[in-house]
């Protein structure tokens, strides 16, 4: 009768007699969720960050090629470098030349080399030219026009320097993404713990509902749900405490190099919001799966 009793409250309450809406062994539970939650989303929010600076540098490299110019004959390396940026300037492709003056070169030499050292080394003649971003100049065109003017010049298009960026970004994106499964797997390990111990808890009245005709599902829905609507909730948490630090970094700006380095947008909150759903769905797969394999060996 007592058995009876206690499944009938069972069917009239559903999942609340099983596993009760409030259960304060699960706040820790709840906080430690909406935390490894919050990892995620800012695991998230700083790969695609990291990946548009990435793509911002690199279409800023594409953008621009450096054309060194020595001179020949009595010709100064200025007049060299004017010769070539008016050459340059009327090959399609090409949105703009310009020659680089000695005291720019020697400013942008100065972080690497120093003052004293510069005063005894000979400054490269220079020419900057930016391409047009639908229709770039190809370099052997730049380099026939130069040949053809009798323009003796070398071609650097920063290669070294993009490959390097992509690899950059490459290793940054494979870290965040393992740092990102880790932090899932970690979840589910955290859910697979806590439905462990409530099982256990609830011992006995999963024993009554066996016995008087429960199938395994039904005791395993009620721990799926129960444990999806928590990760829900604390999804949610984890979700609004990471857009709130990305707003605040945005508003703040700490410095421009960080804005450089992670210059986040306000569209990347969207990728915040399925977030919750999948911590939810990857507690009620791990919520179910365990509590099918502990009834299956009891």
């Amino acid at each position: 009768m007592i058995g009876l009793a206690r499944l009938w409250r069972t069917r009239e309450t559903g999942a609340r007699t099983l596993l009760p809406s409030q259960d304060e062994r699960e706040v820790a539970l709840h906080y430690v969720i909406g935390f490894l939650c919050f990892l995620s989303c800012m695991a998230l929010l700083i790969v695609i960050a990291s990946d548009r600076a990435a793509q911002g540098w690199a279409r800023d490299i594409r953008a621009e090629v450096t054309i060194q110019v020595r001179p020949t004959g009595l010709e100064s390396g200025s007049v060299a470098a004017a010769a070539a940026a008016e050459v340059l300037a009327g090959v399609k492709g090409v949105e703009e030349a310009r020659a680089i003056e000695p005291e720019r070169a020697k400013d942008l030499l100065k972080p690497w080399l120093g003052d004293v050292v510069l005063d005894d080394l000979p400054i490269p003649n220079l020419v900057e030219v930016k391409l047009t971003p639908k229709s770039p100049a190809k370099p052997r065109a730049m380099m026939d026009a130069l040949a053809n003017a009798n323009i003796d010049a070398t071609l650097d298009d920063h290669s070294v320097w993009l490959k390097d960026i992509e690899k950059s970004a490459l290793i940054i994106r494979l870290i965040f993404l393992g740092i990102f499964l880790m932090i899932g797997s970690a979840a589910a390990a955290v859910v697979a713990f806590a439905t462990r111990a409530g099982l256990a808890a609830r011992g006995d009245v999963v024993e009554v509902l066996s016995l008087c005709g429960a199938t395994d599902t039904f005791i395993a829905e009620r721990f799926q749900y129960r444990f999806a609507r928590m990760a829900f909730e604390s999804g949610l948490l984890g979700s609004a405490a990471a857009a709130i630090v990305m707003a605040l970094i945005k508003v703040t700006g700490p410095s421009q190099s960080f804005a450089m380095a992670l210059p986040f947008s306000w569209h990347d909150l969207l990728v915040l919001i399925p977030c919750p759903v999948l911590v939810a769905m990857i507690a009620m797969v791990t919520a179910r799966l365990v509590t099918l394999r502990l009834l299956g060996r009891s």
